[in-house]
């Protein structure tokens, strides 16, 4: 079966660990000898508690935080956290502050913008969003109740190479799809969350990490569900938790710990990209890539061949060789190789390579 499997390069559901997998094939049926799956065990069984605790300790650990930071598990997607920051976080007085960078940067601006309490610090749409907008772009109301942005964006192929400094707003950040991929000074964020299906696991659950003080004081006034503060006073245990998702998240967690953390993802990660991106520039101009070059994605490389009919034959000529999921997002067309942290070297190599001879074969 190993043998049959593609080099996937899907944006999300997207590659995990073969290692992961592997490991968790071989106790799919019988869970730390509990004599069921994991997909059966209660969420309140201490099976699971020692799942959930791992899973928290192993990326707080990986993204260098002390005990003012807590990690929940929530559902929904990163689509739902989009509204329930600004429901929880944002009044009209202090509305929250986005820097638009692509489509799901705006889809959050738009989540507060129909609660009335959002508003733009900067945008890159007008040119775009071939780039993400620099620090001297950026105003900043200081009344506001936090800056949001959109840390890596899937679709457009960019991605922040700088935290913002914000003078004392509440840094937030959506880093669904660059999530544990590299070091940061994570500190300087005040919320971060993540859709895991990008890099971190199978879709289902959303990965928060925030300042303890910010999930104590979240909006009592909402429904139970919409509040931060109840999936942190029941340690994400409030309703039945996506367990199998949580468990895969901390499995995926533990192979980065093994692999050396998140430098050694960092410098796997750019020597990917630098392969797709070399290809790229020499290519004359048979490739274009769409991001700025400051603001390239190591996650998501993004380009446009000559025509739609070279594109189309090039995800056809790509999937007969066993690379798959490389065609670009509907919006924007092209291409996009999705090279998130499970993905290997070789067949970034393999991509690298299929782009040469294409392009040897049809310019």
């Amino acid at each position: 079966m190993e043998a049959e499997r593609i080099y996937n390069f899907n944006p999300g559901p997207a590659v995990l660990p073969l290692e992961v997998l592997k490991e968790a094939q071989a106790e799919f049926l019988n869970f730390n000898k509990s004599g069921m799956s994991i997909l059966e065990i209660s969420h309140r069984a201490k099976e699971f508690e020692a799942v959930l605790a791992q899973a928290k300790a192993d990326v707080k650990e990986l993204m260098g935080l002390g005990d003012d930071y807590e990690v929940l598990f929530i559902q929904g997607g990163a689509s739902l956290q989009f509204a329930m920051l600004p429901m929880n976080y944002a009044t009209k007085e202090h509305p929250g502050s986005y820097v638009l960078s692509g489509s799901f940067a705006e889809k959050a601006y738009k989540e507060a913008q129909l609660l009335g309490v959002g508003t733009v610090a900067a945008s890159s749409k007008e040119s775009g969003y071939h780039h993400v907008p620099q620090q001297d772009e950026l105003k900043i109301d200081p009344g506001a109740a936090y800056l949001h942005l959109c840390y890596n964006n899937t679709i457009y192929g960019t991605e922040y190479h700088y935290i913002p400094e914000t003078s004392g707003v509440p840094l937030f950040a959506d880093m669904s799809s660059d999530m544990l991929s590299r070091p940061l000074d994570f500190s300087k964020f005040d919320f971060i969350y993540a859709g895991v299906q990008k890099n971190l696991g199978p879709a289902g659950v959303v990965l928060v990490v925030a300042k303890k003080s910010l999930l104590e004081k979240t909006a009592d006034q909402l429904p139970t569900m919409l509040r931060y503060n109840t999936f942190y006073k029941k340690d994400s245990l409030y309703n039945t938790p996506p367990a199998f998702c949580i468990y895969m998240v901390g499995k995926v967690a533990a192979w980065i710990k093994a692999q050396g953390g998140l430098a050694v993802m960092a410098e796997r990660n750019a020597k990917k990209a630098k392969l797709l991106y070399d290809v790229i520039d020499q290519s004359n101009g048979f490739y274009n890539g769409h991001a700025d070059k400051d603001s390239r994605s190591f996650m998501n490389v993004t380009f446009r061949l000559p025509s739609e009919e070279l594109e189309k034959k090039f995800v056809e000529d790509a999937k007969k060789i066993g690379l798959g999921g490389v065609k670009g997002h509907r919006s924007v067309g092209g291409m996009r190789a999705s090279i998130y942290n499970a993905m290997p070297y070789e067949g970034v190599q393999k991509l690298a390579d299929f782009m040469a001879s294409f392009q040897n074969a049809h310019e």
